[in-house]
């Protein structure tokens, strides 16, 4: 094992233990809590991709996300209100996806603003919301996050042993569609055993799980194309090995919305 990679597993081994923690030992507002640290910390640091070297311009952006997260909650305190937010999320990533294949060099600080806010806003919602889903709310949250893993680490061997095929150059050389082939493999396993785990029928379950791990690589291919625009590798260096926040949360950006407006309308949850 490379110093590279050995850095990168201690590192999430260390960052799992603590999310269990929080989990399933502490209350749900110790999760919530958790999830907007994160988020605005994301926020900060995609407050970079706006080329700005004025801080107040960042410490606004952040505000501005976090005014949006609390008004994103209000809107959503009914069931056809928090629908409506997430398919407008999920909207969002057919037009990232768009945007990464046909214009990935129609990028400015306009719309790198806007694009934070579409992928911050609505991933913070649909984790607060899972967390806080009846007595199950901590197990819902922990498949989200065990689905996109799979899929990140599929993609991630699959791509280094057979990687041939580029999926976007322009945006990310490194990953390929043998990548993405290994990362849909490799969450099947994780969404039949979480249609019996939460008793669901798997037809249409598995399908909603392969939708949001679809999110979930437009929503990483989303954040290089504007780390590619910033002209930077990592978009922080918090954690060792793996980057900042954003680099370990922006497929989960794109899947937790998808993934959490499927339950609502396949009536898993309320």
């Amino acid at each position: 094992m490379s110093d590279s990679l050995r850095k990168r597993v201690i590192t999430a081994a260390a960052l799992i233990a603590l999310l269990l923690v929080v989990l399933f030992a502490l209350p749900g507002s110790a999760t919530l809590a958790l999830i907007t640290l994160l988020v605005l910390l994301g926020a900060w640091e995609w407050s970079a991709f706006l080329k700005s070297g004025r801080r107040w311009v960042r410490t606004a952006y952040v505000l501005a996300i976090g005014a949006c997260l609390a008004l994103a909650w209000r809107l959503t305190a009914t069931r056809e209100g928090l629908q409506l937010l997430l398919g407008a999320a999920a909207l969002w990533w057919v037009v990232a996806l768009g945007w990464i294949v046909l214009a990935p060099q129609r990028v400015c600080a306009a719309s790198a603003a806007l694009a934070g806010l579409c992928a911050l806003v609505p991933a913070w919602l649909a984790l607060a919301r899972l967390r806080l889903a009846g007595l199950r709310g901590a197990e819902w949250v922990l498949f989200c996050l065990l689905l996109v893993w799979m899929a990140d680490i599929g993609a991630y061997f699959a791509g280094r042993r057979f990687g041939r095929r580029r999926l976007a150059p322009a945006v990310s050389p490194g990953k390929t569609w043998e990548g993405v082939l290994g990362g849909t493999a490799a969450c099947i396993p994780v969404a039949v055993a979480g249609s019996f785990w939460f008793s669901v029928p798997p037809g249409w379950f598995l399908v909603l799980c392969l939708g949001a791990v679809a999110a979930s690589i437009v929503g990483d291919l989303t954040e290089s194309l504007l780390k590619r625009y910033a002209g930077v590798k990592d978009s922080g260096t918090l954690f060792p090995g793996h980057g900042g926040v954003m680099d370990r949360i922006d497929s989960l950006t794109g899947a937790a919305p998808v993934l959490l407006l499927g339950l609502t309308f396949l009536g898993v949850l309320p």
